[in-house]
């Protein structure tokens, strides 16, 4: 009996993309020198760059119904306020 050959459909992706960047040559060294991992470092302010625009994004496609919420709230007060711990 024969064994069918396959290629497994679970492909391993590669969990970090290679870039390249340009950094004048005193910052890299300066980088260097305090031990700073550039990757690292980048990475992380990427991560909060892109969580600040994100946010900046949703509270602009949901302006209208925050705007809404928030009138009501004023208008009406705070849903089931009654029963909320004084």
């Amino acid at each position: 009996m024969k064994r069918a050959n396959y290629v497994s459909s679970t492909a391993k992706t590669p969990s970090k993309k290679s870039t390249g960047i340009s950094l004048a040559m005193d910052v890299y060294l300066d980088a260097k020198k305090f031990g700073i991992d550039i990757s690292q470092f980048c990475e992380e302010r990427l991560r909060d760059e892109i969580r600040t625009r994100k946010e900046q994004q949703w509270n602009e496609q949901h302006a209208n119904f925050l705007a809404a919420y928030n009138s009501l709230v004023e208008e009406e007060g705070v849903a089931l306020r009654e029963w909320r711990p004084v």
